[in-house]
């Protein structure tokens, strides 16, 4: 048993921190994220998971706008595009599904 804030952060993007967590079949990420930044359009094979623990997060899924507050979360089925901007300093859990191999080494994930 550890703490997640104990593992290595990972910057996603400028003002997006990560730590993350792997098991054989899933990634369980906590995220901080600064106000003002932002996830550009992208996806991936991975269902994804969004909670917000904190503040206030604006994403586009598939299309469609959401403004994610305390408590909410969206599930994100796999290759279906999203964004997000955080109005308000935020923090986040992410879940994935498979494990996010990308995630596990140092460098930035290539958003597509």
């Amino acid at each position: 048993m550890d703490l997640i804030k104990n593992i290595k952060p990972k910057e996603l993007a400028p003002g997006i921190t990560g730590h993350y967590a792997h098991g054989d079949k899933s990634t369980f990420g906590f995220l901080e994220i600064k106000k003002g930044s932002s996830v550009p359009l992208h996806h991936h094979i991975h269902e994804q998971i969004t909670f917000i623990i904190e503040g206030q997060l604006d994403m586009v899924i598939g299309g469609v706008s959401y403004s994610l507050t305390d408590g909410m979360y969206h599930v994100i089925p796999s290759d279906v595009p999203h964004s997000a901007v955080a109005v308000t300093d935020c923090k986040v859990i992410d879940v994935f599904g498979p494990v996010r191999e990308d995630y596990k080494t140092t460098s930035t994930p290539n958003w597509e």
